[in-house]
């Protein structure tokens, strides 16, 4: 595989001008910068549960980061019927899947809520294929979910039930991006989708934050929060995207568990037990497989597309 991704990774650019500024940078370093910022921003979140709960935490997320793609997008709002369905189901597992995500995050380790999660996409991928093989890569993925849930517990179990109802969420994303992007080309889906999760995550984030959604402090970081995991991945993840091939774009984006838990080791300084660590790996394994068993097909390319940014929207991927 190293050769196939080198030669891919490090094709000139077409014209044979030396590349400038973001597009001088190494496609695999500008996912790690993307996969590194999406997962400071899930950090940095945790921190805030403290104060403002992990549902208000989710409104200001959603919140900030639709502001920023409607202002760039400015998406018209005369939709037909069909459209508007799409983009309120879509809006509704975002909400959906941001909220059990952070959820998930105060229950148990970083690294392991985005995992289990990961299972969503990696399951739907592994079913819509018809090889056998890929099915194995989902059973894999199962093991590595149960050693990930492996704490024992009532906070171990809820924590585990919840990142599997973001696994779902995150699952049914996929299709329904690529839907709303055929629909509405460009990013203008996506935003009027985020807006309305926001709209459906509003009363949950008031109940539980109340007034601390006024305060400037909370809303400053909500707002950073919002750009590392949105703003910065989104921007990496869309040049990697015209340098490299989507097989490269995957199985770079499906080391990213690894990299959370990384990341909440040394911020949060967060610890997972030699099991969750062999599920995590069996995920990420199990992810680079499918991936790899998906090399040419229509599905590879749906799921791995810039309307679906942040999976991840990673996009919202977490």
């Amino acid at each position: 595989m190293s050769v196939d991704v080198a030669a891919e990774v490090t094709a000139a650019p077409a014209g044979g001008t030396a590349p400038r500024g973001i597009g001088a940078v190494p496609a695999p370093v500008l996912m790690l910068v993307g996969m590194v910022s999406t997962q400071l921003g899930a950090a940095f979140a945790k921190q805030l549960f403290g104060t403002v709960g992990p549902a208000a935490m989710t409104v200001l997320r959603l919140g900030f980061a639709a502001a920023v793609l409607l202002v760039f997008w400015r998406p018209s709002l005369r939709l037909d019927r069909r459209t508007a369905g799409a983009v309120t189901v879509l809006g509704v597992a975002i909400a959906g899947m941001n909220l059990c995500f952070y959820l998930a995050m105060a229950r148990m380790p970083v690294g392991v809520a985005l995992t289990v999660g990961m299972a969503g996409p990696l399951t739907v991928a592994a079913l819509s294929s018809r090889r056998a093989r890929d099915r194995l890569w989902a059973v894999l993925a199962g093991c590595g979910i149960a050693l990930l849930g492996w704490q024992g517990g009532a906070a171990g179990i809820s924590g585990l039930l919840i990142a599997l109802a973001c696994a779902v969420f995150w699952g049914a994303y996929v299709p329904l991006s690529a839907r709303v992007g055929a629909l509405l080309p460009g990013g203008g889906g996506l935003a009027l989708a985020m807006a309305f999760g926001t709209l459906c995550a509003l009363p949950a984030g008031l109940l539980e934050g109340g007034s601390a959604l006024a305060d400037p402090v909370v809303l400053a970081f909500g707002f950073g929060v919002a750009m590392l995991s949105s703003l910065v991945p989104y921007t990496c993840e869309m040049e990697t995207l015209r340098r490299v091939s989507a097989l490269v774009f995957g199985v770079l984006l499906s080391l990213e568990p690894a990299i959370g838990a990384l990341v909440a080791l040394l911020v949060l300084h967060e610890t997972i037990s030699p099991l969750q660590t062999l599920g995590l790996a069996a995920v990420v394994v199990a992810s680079i497989g499918v991936i790899r068993g998906t090399r040419g097909t229509p599905v590879e390319r749906d799921a791995t597309s810039p309307d679906i940014p942040d999976s991840r929207e990673q996009g919202l991927r977490q």
